[in-house]
């Protein structure tokens, strides 16, 4: 299985907005520390925004934060939101009656089993495993640790 672009910088979105706790981030920023354009950006926000990830803040000094503590949220979560489809063969679609095995196929059964360990795994990991501080994540997205927070939560 292999995730999309989109989730790929989902969790980067997500990651930027952990390092850079008690400020508001703007997608400009983000942008500009990943190397993507602000459209794209702004695309993958709508999904992370209505399942309550991120929060928006808008005006002149708005930008976006984490919706809920960097802790409380899984890659799972992050999966779930921004993956359309998790068909890993086509007999996953229950639609698909071309196979007369459907029923009673293993193959079926062990893609459901693997599907299911992966979904697992992921859903071990929060965002603040990913971001911690120790790994220097703020400096290496070109954050400054030295400004003060202009933004509680």
């Amino acid at each position: 299985m292999r995730l999309t672009k989109q989730t790929n910088y989902a969790v980067r979105i997500l990651m930027y907005c952990t390092a850079n706790a008690g400020h508001l981030s703007r997608v400009a920023e983000i942008a500009r520390a990943y190397g993507v354009s602000e459209p794209f950006l702004f695309k993958i926000l709508q999904p992370l925004t209505e399942g309550g990830l991120i929060e928006t803040v808008r005006g002149r000094n708005g930008g976006i934060r984490l919706g809920r503590d960097a802790s409380d949220i899984t890659l799972l979560d992050v999966v779930r939101l921004t993956e359309d489809n998790f068909s890993m063969a086509e007999c996953f679609d229950r639609d698909d009656t071309g196979c007369p095995l459907v029923e009673t196929c293993r193959l079926s059964s062990a893609l459901r089993e693997a599907l299911g360990a992966f979904f697992g795994v992921l859903a071990k990991y929060s965002i603040a495993d990913l971001a911690r501080p120790s790994d220097n994540i703020g400096m290496l997205l070109g954050l400054d640790p030295l400004e003060v927070p202009i933004v509680a939560h």
